[in-house]
């Protein structure tokens, strides 16, 4: 390669690279600035999104939390973030109970608010992994911010995922596991389709083995002295 050609290649590579950053930059920034038309547009998993590019079976139907029973909502903040309506998207608390409690940071399972867990939800991808975790703790910040509480908790229970075969939302979830509206669902009914969510594959509301009745019964409990939570539930904004 002659000279004018050689420095003609060894330009190419900065603007090669320039062009990967500004790619990499606007995927970073692209969930901050679709979560505020998250207030007021109804969001979609990315799971749910590679189960439509794969062509897979979903089923969802979007319900606002207006027309969902108010034990569902309580339910979910007792059995997935108890201090949801006081931290601001990251529970620091947890997390620091946590990590004193692990010995290797990817054993730390704790610290997953339900904020976090919308963030990744909406815009990253599921499994455990250190970069996804920095990647959604200042994406939590950002949702707590610019979205209200009642918001926050009317997405994640119309994307979490609530059965084994595709069934994403607390409406599907309710009708597949006991056949009616999850605005007719009791307490102990919520109580049980909160106890499936770590793992929505393998529990099974419409089925409920001991270990999962025993969850559901704690929840029941806790619901009923958790005047704080049903006090954040209730407020608009």
């Amino acid at each position: 390669m002659d000279a004018p050609n050689k420095r003609s290649g060894l330009a190419r590579v900065p603007r090669l690279l320039r062009a990967v950053a500004i790619v990499v930059v606007a995927f970073l920034l692209l969930p901050y600035v679709l979560t505020p038309l998250y207030a007021v547009v109804n969001p979609v998993s990315t799971v749910m999104l590679g189960r439509y590019l794969r062509a897979a079976r979903v089923e969802h139907h979007y319900i606002p939390i207006g027309r969902i029973s108010p034990t569902v909502p309580l339910a979910v903040i007792v059995a997935e973030d108890g201090r949801f309506c006081t931290h601001h998207g990251v529970d620091l608390t947890e997390i620091r109970e946590a990590l004193a409690e692990s010995d290797d940071l990817d054993e730390v399972r704790g610290g997953s608010t339900i904020t976090q867990q919308v963030a990744k939800n909406l815009f990253l991808w599921q499994g455990r992994s250190l970069v996804r975790k920095a990647l959604e703790f200042p994406l939590a910040l950002w949702i707590d911010l610019v979205l209200s509480k009642r918001r926050i908790l009317e997405i994640y229970l119309n994307v979490a995922e609530l059965g084994p075969n595709g069934e994403f939302g607390i409406e599907v979830g309710a009708q597949r596991a006991f056949g009616r509206s999850a605005h007719d669902l009791s307490r102990y009914q919520a109580a049980l389709l909160a106890a499936t969510l770590p793992n929505p594959v393998k529990r099974n509301a419409r089925q409920p083995g001991p270990g999962l009745r025993r969850l559901a019964g704690l929840y029941v409990a806790r619901t009923a002295q958790a005047s704080g939570a049903a006090a954040c539930v209730r407020q608009s904004h």
